[in-house]
């Protein structure tokens, strides 16, 4: 029998674990980045290369910066962590070029 689960990836795991650990001013280490993960998800099978490769990408990308061996949310990462929650505000419909509100009195 196969069981699906859902896992999260490993670049998934390390954002949500250094927003968790919320060590702002020096970061993360990767130690408690991975300790985190492992509590989150319990039944994961650890693999430290993809776990390795999965930081240094997010560095490359820009998502992440490393400041001597531990990782933080770049400003960058965090202004669309922002935005991407927060709400929309809806828009006010505009009266187009040949509609006309009815007036009230008339």
């Amino acid at each position: 029998i196969r069981t699906t689960s859902k896992i999260m990836s490993y670049r998934a795991g390390i954002y949500k674990a250094i927003y968790d650990l919320k060590d702002y001013r020096l970061g993360s280490s990767p130690s408690a980045i991975q300790k985190n993960i492992m509590t989150a998800n319990p039944n994961l099978s650890w693999n430290d290369a993809v776990f390795k490769a999965a930081l240094n990408k997010g560095v490359a990308d820009g998502d992440l910066v490393k400041n001597k061996n531990y990782y933080k949310l770049s400003p960058e990462y965090k202004k669309k962590l922002v935005d991407k929650i927060k709400p929309k505000k809806p828009s006010k419909k505009k009266w187009g070029p040949g509609k006309r509100r009815a007036s009230a009195g008339l």
